[in-house]
């Protein structure tokens, strides 16, 4: 029988930077930040479209 390992090393660390890019970049409070950990890409993409108009 064979053993199969699964690794995953950029997936998570990709994720906790880009919330901790939202939180600063956004300069986002306590429960803005803590909201941005689960839809910090929605947060992004609002601040993006802003500066198209």
């Amino acid at each position: 029988m064979e053993k199969v390992r699964v690794v995953n090393g950029l997936g998570g660390t990709a994720w906790v930077i880009g919330w901790l890019f939202t939180i600063g970049y956004l300069k986002l409070g306590f429960w803005p930040g803590a909201l941005a950990l689960l839809i910090w890409p929605y947060h992004i993409g609002v601040a993006i479209a802003g500066l198209h108009h």
